[in-house]
Parts: structure tokens; sequence; C-alpha cells
């Protein structure tokens, strides 16, 4: 569908467990769909990290036998990628791991910077090498740099962050602190929760908290800096909040698409959210129809609310092959069928003869929605009115998000009813950006795909193929 997850952040610090690796894979494994390309472990044995990363799902890369090589530890990190920056290259993969005078460092970083061809300029100008083409390692860098000049770790990220514009949710550790960071708008998600057996657990989503047995305790404020130490097992974390209090943008299409819909961000419901959506959709746009269907599985919550404002039926029309994962092999072209008809199958009994609403969260060119429609006309739908639980993509996202260029943007170029004549619908309604608030609950966030207005700084070349090739021209 051209838009991507975003990337996925965990860790966590308590007594020393032999099985520690463990915990960080389940807690990965919950976060898979913020990232599919490739993933991370880095378990801390007493200042000496153990490190296992590659391309590839959760399942993939880690297998039982890989597990158990991991050494016990009292701390660990972990990290799934979908990269916006950089390529997708062994280099790349999350966590990072640097050495320095005064130990190592291992970081998960999710989000995008803005400033980061500046930063990365400055520091090679200093004799800097870089080994990836990631922002994730300009921060490492930054850091490492404080570090140097400063008496603690805290310390350390304290001053380099101050120099990191764009969105970043961290989770890093040094020999003995496991430290968490949220940058001041809030742009990525971060939380975290405590076990019974007194582990603190940091992480993107509440869900991931869920897989390992840890309770939420609330989430990283926007600017604020969590420090948990090995030194004080069992201790609350040490807040540092000096840059708390700026105005907050968290990323709204959290909410429509990229987390899970049992997860809580910014004390809101995902869920929740999705399903206001789809009431408002039944208001602003309503459609005579027999029944609703959603499109698995971030378009299923929206058409349970679609269902329950307008009262029309809400069915199972859309199987998901949920084992179609990235090593999924695309057919030949001699093969005349595409990875959608594959990825998701009518159910004919629901759709044959029927007016259907189908509720989607996104179009970004239109390709992927006209083969949908295209799967549930075979399967006899008599008409189609879809309906999106989000306003029109029309502008690129510099914060982390996977969006495509302006030019490939359909709502950039045609209007609802050209998109719907496009794609085969009888009829189309997207979200009035008017409504977010009321979609989501919040006062304040990002909507700047929709509107164009970004809350931070953006590249001072805008045009992110330029931006990307300059950061991938070292591969």
């Amino acid at each position: 569908m051209g838009i991507h997850e975003e990337c996925g952040v965990f860790g966590i610090i308590g007594d020393r467990r032999e099985n520690i690796a463990e915990d960080v894979y389940y807690g990965l494994y919950a976060l898979q769909h913020r990232g599919q390309e490739s993933c991370g472990i880095v378990v801390n044995d007493d200042g000496v990290f153990a490190a296992h990363k590659d391309l590839g799902l959760v399942g993939e890369v880690f297998t039982e036998s890989e597990l158990i090589d991991f050494p016990g530890g009292k701390m660990a990190i972990g990290h799934v990628r979908y990269g916006t920056t950089g390529g997708n290259t062994l280099s790349n993969i999350q966590p990072m791991v640097v050495s320095h005078q005064k130990g190592n460092l291992a970081l998960s970083h999710n989000g995008n910077l803005t400033n980061a061809l500046e930063l990365r300029d400055k520091l090679e100008l200093t004799g800097a090498i870089f080994h990836s083409t990631s922002d994730t390692e300009t921060i490492c860098y930054m850091i490492t740099r404080e570090r140097l000049k400063t008496r603690s770790i805290e310390q350390a990220v304290q001053s380099a962050v101050k120099y990191l514009e764009g969105a970043f949710s961290l989770v890093m550790m040094s020999a003995t602190k496991l430290i968490a960071v949220r940058d001041p708008k809030g742009f990525r998600p971060l939380c975290y929760g405590k076990r019974k057996d007194g582990a603190y657990v940091v992480a993107s989503e509440s869900c991931a908290l869920d897989a390992v047995g840890a309770s939420f305790i609330r989430d990283v404020e926007p600017g604020e800096m969590l420090v948990f130490s090995t030194e004080k097992p069992g201790a609350e974390p040490v807040s540092y909040r000096e840059d708390c209090g700026k105005a907050i943008s968290p990323c709204i299409f959290e909410y429509i698409y990229f987390a899970r819909p049992d997860s809580t961000i910014d004390g809101v419901s995902v869920h929740e959210t999705r399903v206001s959506a789809g009431r408002i959709l039944a208001r602003e746009f309503p459609a005579d129809a027999d029944v609703v269907v959603g499109v698995p599985d971030s378009g299923l919550d929206a058409a349970l609310g679609f269902a329950q404002e307008s009262g029309i039926p809400y069915e199972i029309g859309l199987i998901k092959n949920k084992y179609v994962g990235r090593s999924f092999i695309a057919p030949s072209q001699g093969l005349r069928t595409d990875t959608v008809r594959i990825k998701l199958s009518p159910v004919r009994r629901v759709l044959k003869g029927k007016r259907v609403v189908l509720i989607d969260d996104s179009i970004v060119r239109g390709t992927t929605s006209k083969r949908i429609i295209n799967i549930l006309r075979e399967a006899g739908a008599k008409e189609i009115h879809l309906r999106i639980s989000s306003p029109p993509f029309r502008h690129p996202c510099f914060y982390g998000v996977d969006i495509d260029s302006e030019d490939n943007l359909i709502a950039n170029h045609h209007t609802p009813e050209q998109i719907a004549e496009l794609i085969g619908a009888d009829s189309i309604g997207f979200l009035p950006i008017g409504c977010l608030k009321e979609m989501s609950g919040c006062e304040r966030f990002c909507s700047a795909c929709f509107d164009g207005e970004y809350p931070s700084g953006i590249p001072k070349d805008t045009r992110k193929d330029r931006f990307e090739r300059k950061l991938t021209a070292a591969d």
C-alpha cells in the first residue's frame, strides 16, 4: 500500500536472568507490526555486550538455539526495523553498539531525525567514520562525543539530545544503566511498566508490556528521560524533565494505522480511536448498503464503528493470510495474480449480491485499493462504497513514516470523485481533517501528512528521494 510500519524499541532491566534474551524476543514479537525488515537483541552481561541481528522477522532471525546461546544478564534491549532513512542493509540493523574509552553503548531508535545530514557532515569533518547510512548511528556518535566530556551517561544523553531535531524515541544501555528518551514533541510513542519480579520494561507500545507480563505504569512524557540502574535494583527510575512542557505533536497516524489496537498511547485507546473514526465516517458519509466490511487489520475497528453508528450489519468479508511474511516469494509476471490477492481472500457468502461499505485506513497511490475492490467485485459484490478512516494524504512525512513523495500521492492530483472512478468504487469518503480531534480525543497532534503543517524542522532539501540518496551514497 506504500505506507510501512515504523520501528519498535524494547528494553528490560532487573535481577540477573539467564534467559533475559527471551523476554526481549517476546517483546519484539508483540512489536513486529512496527517493523518487518530486520531485528536485533543486545544483552548486557556485566558490561560485556552480546548481540545478534539480522534481516527478517523476529521468528526468522531468532531460533531457539540462538536464544539459548545468549548469556544471562541484568538488562537487554531490542529493536524491530522498517527503515525510513538508509538502506535495508546489515549495517543499518539495530540496536547499534559502539565502544569508546568509557565503555559500551547500545541504542535502539524509533523515529527520524530531520537534521541527520547536517549533524553527519559536522561529525565527518571532525574525523568520524560512519559504517551505516542510518541516522541512528549519528545519534550514537553524538552521545559518545558528549560522554567523553561528561561524568555520566545520563549527562551525555541530556547534552546530545539538545542537538537532535525531529522524532526520536530511544532505548539505550551502558554498563549499568538503561535509559529511555522521548523527543520533546512526542512524535513516537514510548511507555514503561513493571513486572511482579521487579523488572522494569520500556517499549514503544503497551501491548509489548503485556507480552512479557509487565503492568503498565505510564507513558514516557515528551521531552522526558528516564534512567534505570542496576546499582539500585528495583528502585524507581530517575526522571529528567528539563525538556518537558513544550508544544507536543504526537503522530495522529499512530492511532489510525501504526499501533496495535490493544495498545494505549498517551492515555488514549487505539481501538476506541479507530471505532470513533468509523462512527464519524458513518455520520459524514452515509451509504445505503447491506453489509459493512473492514480491510484487515487496521480497518476492522473502524468498520465496527461504522456499523454501530449506521445500523448496517458488520461482517467479516475479507480474510488475511497471516502467514505471508517477509520471506514470501512474489509471483512472477507469468502468473496472473498479485500479492494483494494472495494476502487477502474474500468471503463470498458475505459479499455476493450485496451492497458493501468497505472500510480501510488510507489510500496512498490507489493501486492496492483498486485490487481489493476488484477482489470484492469478483466475489459478487453489487456495490462498493469505500470509506477511509483518515484524511487524504497530500504531503510526505519527515518524522519516521514512509509516506511517498507528493508526486505519487493520488489525492494530490485527483478529486474524491475521480479517485472513486479510478479505483472502481461506487463512492468514496475520507475522514474530514477537522474531525481528527474528535476521533482521537487529543488536543494536539501532528497531522502534517494531511495538512502540510510541520510542527518541527524538516530537511533543507525537502524532496525525500534526494534526501535518501545523500544518506545512501556510501552504499
